[in-house]
């Protein structure tokens, strides 16, 4: 990471794809909230055919979703919502979403704003799946707490 700094003055920085924190299958994470001053958060996302996340919420960032690559569904609270390569869905804060991919895989940049530590809650809930642990109703509902997902 390059990074310049100096007290009262706006500093660039440029982050390498080689430094960028990568996990194959899963996606990278092309900025973090620490990097960015916690004004964003950018994660490159690979969602193999039948993926799917659960409708869910957060209050405290909004999420924005461009399809770089193959098709997705958003589910925007109420139905189903096709999107393609180059398309962009906004979610507020409080929005209600959830996506799934009904065939092919599909690449997707998701930005986080403000930048919240999101990068922990994909490592933690990748830890949760390689290791084969099963978490109880209690244990999912506090994982997602931690993370301000709110699942409905």
């Amino acid at each position: 990471m390059s990074f310049h700094e100096r007290p009262g003055s706006e500093g660039v920085v440029v982050l390498p794809e080689a430094e960028q924190m990568s996990r194959p299958g899963v996606g990278r994470a092309v900025a973090l909230g620490a990097q960015t001053a916690g004004d964003f958060g950018l994660f490159r996302g690979e969602m193999p055919s039948g993926s799917e996340v659960a409708a869910h919420l957060h209050q405290t960032f909004s999420e924005s979703f461009y399809v770089l690559s193959g098709r997705l569904e958003l589910w925007d609270g109420g139905s189903w919502r096709g999107l393609a390569a180059g398309d962009l869905a906004y979610v507020p804060r409080g929005g209600v979403h959830g996506l799934r991919v009904p065939e092919g895989p599909a690449e997707v940049l998701t930005l986080f704003v403000p930048g919240v530590a999101r990068e922990q809650f994909v490592l933690e809930l990748l830890e949760i799946r390689q290791s084969g642990r099963t978490l109880t109703a209690q244990e999912w509902t506090e994982f997602y707490a931690r993370h301000d997902q709110y699942m409905v």
